[in-house]
């Protein structure tokens, strides 16, 4: 792993949580946009090299809106920065991680994530991420 790519925070409401981290960070968010599969719809922040991904629900029934309800808004995950993601994924395993997906998937900020169950990272759901390399 190389670094931490970004901490994502589970909002209730985006627009006010924009407007609150614009006022916090002194920039305004650098991209906003929807994953489908996820059922989320986030916005980054960048500071100097520190990054913040604001999630909010696209819908009731997103993992997003089922964090929110069971624990509230608040941090959500840690990405950590990979650059071989199907090698990170077997690492880990070997390690006796519990990798939550199969294969890795397209995630927000054009990137291919994967995530680790908390349960085998002391309470913590960690994403893996690697930039999509464009051809």
């Amino acid at each position: 792993m190389k670094k931490i790519d970004h901490i994502g925070i589970a909002v209730k409401d985006l627009t006010v949580s924009n407007v609150l981290f614009e006022k916090l960070l002194g920039v305004s968010p650098y991209k906003q946009e929807e994953v489908e599969s996820e059922g989320v719809i986030t916005s980054f922040f960048k500071s100097d090299t520190n990054k913040i991904e604001l999630l909010a629900s696209a819908h009731e029934n997103s993992v997003i809106a089922k964090f929110i309800e069971k624990k509230g808004e608040g941090i959500h995950h840690i990405a950590f920065e990979v650059d071989d993601i199907q090698h990170e994924m077997e690492r880990l395993k070997k390690e006796g991680f519990d990798v939550l997906n199969e294969n890795p998937k397209k995630g927000a900020d054009n990137k291919l994530v994967v995530f680790l169950h908390p349960k085998s990272t002391n309470g913590v759901l960690i994403e893996l991420c690697q930039t999509i390399k464009e051809l």
